[in-house]
């Protein structure tokens, strides 16, 4: 892990069960400042579990620790006021505004005013409505959303920058810990370049980057550390080299494909 200063997110003997079904048993994991982490597994392994059992979206055994303070009970948009913020696997975003648009409303906790201010006070919200749209250009710039896309609607731009601008979405006005579902899925070529240098220049700016991936390319040139899952179980946990050359990895995932 990164730095001195302790793990920006910590989690400790992660349960979850659905009846008679354990789709998470007993996993325990952190990320740090500027690192990568990485989530690996089959299909059925647990992982999408792992991601609602951290951000609360489901009944669990086990906690959750941002930045040394245990959350395990804080509501799941609460986790996000915290800077805990996650993507999913599908792009999300609101098909009837533009891209610029899309940003400026996930901006609104740093710039939104009351009813109240608004009518009072026209200009001040004018003018704080310009740094917000501006705010919100430079953010979609910042994770390779072209100014050219930015009057469309998300729907109708291509699929790679879709990607992108669900990331954007899901960071916001910023956070501590991003969670990121396959967000290479559907990619390749130069959309999986651009993606790898997104997450690396997340990285570099100090985020702490959990990232759950089938592409192993992506996630062994990226990726810090790596957990590893088989049916709700971590069955290890690594650096890419050290997860590369486990037998029990090569057993459960990766194959011969060393």
């Amino acid at each position: 892990m990164s730095g001195g200063a302790g793990p920006v997110l910590r989690v400790k003997g992660l349960g979850v069960t659905y009846g008679a079904l354990v789709a998470l048993d007993d996993v325990t994991w952190s990320v740090g400042a500027g690192e990568i982490l990485g989530i690996i597994g089959p299909n059925g392994a647990g992982k999408s579990s792992c991601y609602d059992a951290v951000t609360h979206l489901v009944r669990r055994q086990g906690q959750v620790f941002l930045k040394g303070e245990e959350v395990t009970a804080v509501a799941p948009h609460l986790l996000a006021e915290r800077g805990l913020k996650r993507a999913f696997q599908q792009n999300a975003f609101f098909h009837e505004l533009t891209v610029l648009e899309n940003m400026v409303t996930v901006l609104q906790d740093r710039y939104g005013t009351s009813l109240v201010a608004a009518t009072l006070l026209p200009f001040s919200e004018a003018r704080r409505r310009r740094a917000a749209v501006e705010d919100a250009r430079q953010r979609l710039l910042r994770f390779g959303i072209p100014e050219m896309y930015h009057g469309l609607k998300p729907t109708n731009i291509p699929y790679g920058t879709q990607r992108m601008l669900s990331i954007a979405l899901a960071y916001g006005s910023g956070a501590q810990a991003l969670l990121l579902d396959e967000p290479a899925a559907g990619l390749g070529g130069v959309d999986m370049t651009h993606l790898v240098n997104l997450l690396l220049s997340l990285k570099n700016e100090g985020l702490a980057v959990v990232v759950i991936e089938h592409h192993m390319d992506l996630i062994m040139s990226v990726a810090d550390r790596i957990v590893v899952l088989e049916q709700g179980r971590q069955i290890a946990m690594g650096t890419p080299h050290e997860i590369q050359s486990d037998p029990r990895v090569l057993e459960a995932y990766l194959g011969h494909t060393q």
